[in-house]
């Protein structure tokens, strides 16, 4: 259904209340068809596994041994607030938003998923006035912080001195401050947000599993990131992907049906990752490999023509602050709290505490007076 091109329209992500008319250029998570082909297309050097390493990959690993070196002197980490802070700063790098602090960009884009519950499939999306009203305030705030303390600045950064990265691009194809800031809103939502609840994820199972995490430990960067595809395969941040048939889609040659133009698709991602006619009996075991030619990773980085272009860098951010934190031997010091984002149908994992040895110090010997 995702592979259908041209037979659908993205209705996920509030896309559908989005006026056409409102930007320049369509952002690239809620636009469809050429124009959004192209966008992909030149997007996708940014985030290409060769260019993240080369590029960024000094960056990245630094910025993993700080969390880890903190944490080796404090004794403890909360994992998903560090996992906040180290995604925000990579994924600012690679966009561009390198005008301001991390920890208060964290904050901002944090703040705009405090929104009221949505369910798509109901009239007005289920939620009163109210929570409309509500919505407008939770989300236009922290908006407007995001463009005034970081979007703005680094715009005006970017056209004193080209950068060579995202922004840089938007601003060479001739977006406007509007359009760039939707797609920096995007780019947070997806690369760095949602990347800070799998790594969460992911550092839970390796703690959870000791024949895995030493399978992990002890592997290379490949199979590492096979394992990780893996994790992601069986507990897929976003959980639906929700479209919109423009025409007829005939999915009977699946043993399906023909899905009438005008219906609402809701694609259960988490379902569709566990098919045991795809991967097998054992599918919602991990065991990488084990779904033949289907998607190492299921449908957890959507497929088609909304595939994320950001997975090299997830999975490639993910690895290099994991391999550091696991290595040093961490426990799990509390129950980790699960909730529910509905806005981008995600999970979120909260107070997940790691515990480090500390090494006592010794102690110092009293000097006698002469």
């Amino acid at each position: 259904m995702l592979r259908a091109r041209g037979q659908s329209t993205q209705a996920g992500f509030t896309a559908e209340k989005i006026p056409r008319g409102l930007f320049r250029a369509h952002p690239i998570l809620i636009s469809d068809g050429a124009a959004h082909d192209r966008q992909r297309r030149e997007v996708a050097r940014f985030f290409a596994p060769a260019v993240i390493a080369d590029r960024y990959g000094e960056h990245i690993a630094a910025a993993a041994q700080t969390i880890v070196d903190e944490a080796a002197v404090t004794g403890r980490c909360r994992l998903d607030e560090a996992a906040l802070h180290f995604t925000v700063d990579v994924t600012s790098r690679v966009v561009g938003l390198t005008e301001s602090d991390t920890a208060g960009m964290a904050a901002r884009l944090a703040a705009f998923f405090r929104q009221p519950p949505v369910d798509l499939a109901k009239a007005d999306w289920g939620r009163t006035t109210r929570q409309w009203v509500q919505a407008a305030v939770n989300g236009i705030v922290p908006i407007l912080r995001f463009f005034a303390h970081d979007v703005r600045p680094a715009i005006r950064a970017h056209r004193r001195d080209h950068r060579g990265d995202v922004i840089s691009h938007l601003l060479d194809s001739g977006y406007s401050t509007g359009d760039i800031l939707v797609e920096c809103i995007t780019y947070g939502t997806a690369g760095m947000v949602t990347t800070r609840e799998f790594i969460a994820m992911a550092c839970w199972h390796l703690l959870d599993d000791e024949q895995l995490r030493r399978e992990y430990l002890a592997a290379e960067q490949p199979r590492r990131l096979a394992l990780l595809e893996e994790i992601i395969r069986v507990e897929p941040v976003v959980g639906h992907l929700y479209r919109r048939a423009t025409s007829a889609i005939d999915l009977s040659d699946a043993g399906g049906t023909t899905i009438p133009a005008g219906e609402l698709i809701d694609i259960c991602v988490r379902a569709a990752n566990v098919d045991a006619e795809v991967y097998g009996d054992d599918a919602e075991a991990i065991c990488p490999g084990q779904g033949g030619s289907a998607p190492a990773a299921g449908l957890s980085f959507s497929d088609g023509a909304h595939s994320c272009p950001g997975k090299p860098l997830a999975l490639f951010e993910t690895d290099a602050l994991l391999h550091r934190l696991l290595a040093s031997g961490p426990r799990l010091l509390t129950e980790p709290k699960i909730e529910w984002d509905e806005l981008i149908e995600s999970y979120r994992i909260r107070n997940i505490d790691l515990g480090f040895f500390v090494p006592a110090r010794p102690a110092r010997t009293p000097q006698r007076n002469p």
